[in-house]
């Protein structure tokens, strides 16, 4: 039978195991100048970043989703796990005994984003005492954390899709992913098959409005990005909604290049909102 046609009415098994920061976001005139103060306009917060954005996504479909984290001392991480909490996820959340990482997110009138991070971000690690063999279970686990170790035991998901940005956790894991997704427009994230001492499956890169590129060891193929919204308003969450999105398509059984174009769908509808969560598409499996 079609792996597609299996999956049709099934509730899918994801998780991520990651950071998650406390986001206070909001939109400024312009990035401050030295010396300069700015006034933050219509903030609001939520639990975001590297983990907590695909987590969102994830949610946001027939899933059932175990978030491996870890979460500081003080009231935002409180703050955080109340809200994570509400989503009727599991959450898997190690102490720290430490402030919970927040993230200033101050968004100009062309829709991009600058981020300050204050503190180190806080990822899980298999030493902690949480039930990682749920992993094994999983039909996808996507990976944004440090720890060699916690990456090893994701492996045991049926799919392992990681960021690019832990290519270092990679190679000290030893371990294959499915695949490495990031952006070909950061620094931080753009790579090829060759960069990686374990090459994974395929190497998702996105390119905004260009779309992306898959590379395998067959070669390298594009997929074309979905038009953008009517009306830009921020470009925070983009890239991680793209990221969860993939996941659960490809856990569904959708090949790579149809599940790049529709995680793109994801990934482009929440520029028209500040707060990614307003305008995450539900995912839903159309075979």
């Amino acid at each position: 039978m079609d792996k597609r046609a299996e999956a049709r009415g099934r509730t899918f098994r994801l998780a991520v195991v990651g950071h998650v920061e406390h986001i206070t976001l909001g939109r400024v005139p312009a990035l401050p100048a030295p010396g300069e103060i700015v006034h933050l306009e219509a903030p609001r917060w939520f639990p975001g970043g590297g983990g907590g954005v695909p987590f969102w996504q994830m949610v946001n479909g027939p899933t059932e989703v175990h978030f491996f984290t870890a979460l500081g001392n003080d009231e935002a991480a409180a703050a955080v796990a109340d809200e994570l909490a509400r989503s009727g996820a599991h959450l898997h959340a190690a102490k720290r005994d430490e402030p919970h990482t927040r993230n200033l997110v101050m968004v100009t009138p062309d829709a991009e984003r600058t981020i300050i991070v204050v503190g180190e971000p806080q990822h899980p690690r298999r030493e902690d005492p949480l039930p990682w063999d749920i992993l094994s279970t999983c039909d996808a686990a996507y990976f944004t954390a440090q720890d060699p170790a916690a990456l090893r035991a994701a492996r045991a998901a049926r799919l392992l899709i990681v960021t690019s940005r832990r290519r270092e956790a990679l190679a000290r894991a030893e371990v294959v992913a499915d695949v490495v997704v990031g952006s070909a427009l950061d620094g931080r994230e753009a790579s090829r098959l060759a960069d990686y001492a374990r090459p994974p499956r395929a190497l998702v890169l996105t390119e905004g409005a260009l779309g992306g590129r898959i590379e395998t060891a067959s070669g390298v193929v594009r997929f074309k990005a979905p038009p953008p919204p009517d009306s830009l308003v921020g470009a925070y969450g983009a890239g991680d909604s793209f990221a969860g999105a993939l996941a659960f398509y490809l856990a569904a059984g959708v090949p790579l290049h149809d599940a790049c174009e529709r995680a793109g769908l994801h990934g482009a509808a929440v520029l028209a909102g500040l707060d990614p969560r307003d305008k995450q598409r539900p995912l839903v499996f159309e075979p």
